[in-house]
């Protein structure tokens, strides 16, 4: 799942006396007072289960994951490119179920608890995969590939415990919200930078292997929160009622899918990232070649992927202060269409022409990733504020994640019809005459999503997309005495009050929601472009 920037970056009021200037909702004067403001709040072990999910398992491990797994498959298991690309969108797989993560821990409490043992059971198999995969030498394809799947799997289901308590503490804080939000981001964007400016030298200085091995530090924080996170018991739950809950569930989003305001944007989302080749595999493979590539270190390779962060969060500020409120198809058509001319970036690269105009590869290439990442959030952003919207009332939680999830079989689809591109135009571990047609044919499908443009609403970010009679509905207490559900599916008779919505004379209003607010929920760890 990609760390996905929500704060804003402009200057507000001050929250509270003392707090000083707020950049993103964040005190900039004082963040520690911030923290502890959260923490007063929230408890502390919220804050500690927020910071080990997104800043320390989805940041730092996804951004070494990524460069060590890229070094682990073409040194160790010495694979070729397009088998690289495959086995990266095998391990993705798990990012594709997570509905049913998320229904797990929505609907069955374990132990008398709905959040504390799937963050252990992730920490768990995060931390047995990895270890699994450093000290085994002589490891296989399969059993390589089964670890960080499991690695991937863990991920995930920590990924969305995280968002149930968010959204379950954003019902009891309202006016704390945007503070976890912007936890989540920052946490997650400081990860990523801090893991992407070490991933080389530990690759370098202890081999992928070590690198992977690694990973396991970010599961023992995700264990620890899991342990040590204060949680109300659930007395005498009724397993019996499970399976109806799950049917109960799977009804109303069937329900809200066939809304034509709903599946229409759906269909749009998912061709955009089908369509998006993910070749990066033979470009890693032709970024580390000392014959015909330019031959990267693995530091330099670490240091391209932390530049290239620092294009995403440029790509955030831009998006906040100029297009936020732009139409969607506005704002779509042109993110696809720089998405593809970025993409020329990689073709001059790849052609050496930057060399023919006196550019040095190392520069180009972390301009190239800049601009590349820039350009990926201005295209992400709209779809993550464009599936808040189509969430109607009740099963906000679990549709969104099954919105995540069909972006997430998207960019499935897109590194396995990348790899399959890859391996019909022969790119394998020493030739690579033919990436340059790979990258060509890459830009172009980037274009093709344009002519379903038309499915997505000619609305503006700030508007109501779903029909008044989906978003009208009576309406129960969200809290109860002692226990707050974060989805309906809890509650036999009741509605679940998202964040976003306020009760009023029984029934409730949707209220327009500050974008950063909505857009911040992770997806995957998983970078949208590349």
């Amino acid at each position: 799942m990609e760390p996905l920037e929500d704060a804003p970056l402009r200057l507000q009021e001050p929250a509270a006396a003392g707090c000083g200037v707020i950049i993103g909702k964040i005190c900039v004067t004082s963040p520690c007072r911030w923290l502890q403001r959260l923490s007063h709040e929230l408890h502390w072990s919220f804050v500690l289960a927020v910071v080990a999910v997104y800043g320390a398992c989805q940041g730092v491990g996804n951004a070494v994951g990524g460069v060590a797994a890229g070094y682990y498959w073409k040194d160790v298991q010495r694979v070729q490119p397009s088998a690289a690309q495959f086995y990266q969108g095998v391990t993705d797989a798990p990012w594709v179920v997570k509905p049913l993560w998320g229904l797990l821990t929505d609907v069955v409490p374990v132990a008398g608890y709905r959040r504390r043992p799937y963050f252990v059971l992730a920490g768990v198999v995060g931390v047995s995969s990895m270890l699994m995969l450093s000290l085994h030498r002589g490891l296989g394809i399969m059993p390589a590939l089964l670890a960080l799947t499991a690695q991937s799997a863990g991920a995930a289901i920590a990924d969305v415990t995280v968002d149930a308590l968010v959204a379950q503490n954003s019902i009891t804080h309202p006016p704390l919200a945007s503070d976890m939000q912007s936890l989540c981001g920052f946490s997650s964007s400081l990860g990523a930078l801090l893991g992407f400016s070490i991933s080389g030298l530990l690759v370098h200085s202890m081999s992928s292997q070590g690198a992977l091995g690694l990973l396991s530090i970010p599961s023992i924080l995700v264990l620890s929160a899991g342990i040590l996170l204060k949680e109300n018991h659930v007395a005498e739950f009724d397993y019996k009622q499970v399976h109806k809950k799950f049917y109960k569930a799977i009804q109303s989003m069937g329900t809200t899918l066939k809304c034509p305001e709903v599946w229409r944007p759906c269909v749009y989302m998912f061709v955009s990232h089908n369509l998006s080749l993910d070749i990066q595999g033979g470009m890693f493979y032709w970024y580390t070649d000392h014959v015909v590539g330019p031959g990267f270190s693995e530091g330099f390779i670490g240091l391209i992927y932390a530049i290239g962060s620092v294009g995403s969060l440029l790509g955030v500020l831009l998006y906040q202060t100029a297009l936020k409120d732009y139409p969607f198809r506005s704002i779509l058509l042109w993110g696809q269409v720089l998405s593809s001319l970025a993409g020329m970036l990689d073709l001059v690269l790849v052609t050496r022409l930057n060399l023919k105009i006196g550019i040095p590869d190392y520069f180009f290439a972390m301009i190239d990733n800049s601009i590349s990442q820039m350009v990926g959030r201005l295209k992400w952003l709209p779809l993550l504020v464009l599936c808040s919207k189509l969430c109607s009332p009740g099963i906000e939680g679990t549709f969104y994640a099954l919105l995540m999830s069909l972006q997430n079989a998207g960019l499935l689809m897109s590194a396995w019809w990348g790899g399959l591109l890859l391996h019909i135009l022969n790119v394998t571990r020493m030739e690579f005459s033919n990436l340059w047609i790979a990258v060509l044919i890459r830009n172009i499908s980037r274009l093709v999503p344009l002519t379903l443009l038309f499915l997505v609403p000619q609305s503006d970010q700030n508007s109501m997309l779903l029909p008044a009679e989906m978003l009208d509905g009576d309406t129960t207490e969200a809290v109860k005495a002692g226990s707050v559900e974060f989805s309906v599916l809890v509650q036999e008779d009741s509605g679940c009050i998202s964040p976003n919505m306020v009760a009023e004379d029984g029934r409730t209003k949707m209220l327009v929601a500050e974008i950063d607010d909505v857009e911040s929920i992770l997806l995957v760890s998983k970078q949208p472009d590349h």
